[in-house]
């Protein structure tokens, strides 16, 4: 499937309410810290492909009672795809569009997404220099998503600097994005 970076939706806050409300449903009987709208559809402004990225937030022993939640709910497990305490979900419809992934509180993953939310949101001219170069490799590496992913690593690199994210901590998170 084609890469498809879009204007910003203003609709895409009120699709991520609506996802929320479905997972804490499911997570009732499981202690959650957060349900986080992450990835660039949360950052008002920028553009991004068309897909609510969630993370639920959960300290390490709810982890397995949260997945097997979802499960129940009638999302699949899919493990955690080479990402250290970050599990994916998939969800059994598609409407809203979504990653949902179930991430430990305090994880490089978390702070990860949310680095990344948080800097965009606050700074206007780096939230538009992402958003050219997104609909640029959007454009070039349209049928490739792994190019796309590696071309953003050098710039994603410097808002997760500023994020707070250690040099260390980007390498490993940079590893992970070629993988």
């Amino acid at each position: 499937m084609p890469i498809r970076v879009v204007p910003y939706d203003p609709s895409w806050p009120h699709q991520f309410a609506r996802i929320r409300v479905a997972l804490a449903g499911a997570l009732q009987a499981v202690p959650f810290l957060a349900i986080e709208h992450v990835g660039s559809t949360s950052v008002p402004g920028l553009a991004a492909k068309p897909v609510i990225d969630v993370d639920v937030v959960v300290l390490r022993e709810h982890l397995t009672p949260a997945i097997e939640a979802l499960v129940a709910a009638g999302y699949q497990h899919e493990g955690d795809l080479g990402i250290r305490d970050r599990h994916a979900m998939r969800a059994a419809d598609s409407e809203p569009e979504r990653n949902v992934y179930v991430a430990i509180d305090g994880s490089l993953a978390l702070r990860n997404h949310l680095a990344v939310r948080d800097v965009l949101r606050s700074d206007a001219p780096l939230r538009e220099e992402y958003e050219r170069l997104k609909l640029d490799l959007a454009r070039r590496h349209a049928d490739d998503m792994g190019a796309y992913v590696a071309a953003k690593t050098e710039l994603l690199g410097s808002i997760l600097a500023r994020g707070g994210i250690t040099d260390e901590e980007r390498a490993e998170i940079a590893a992970a994005n070629r993988a």
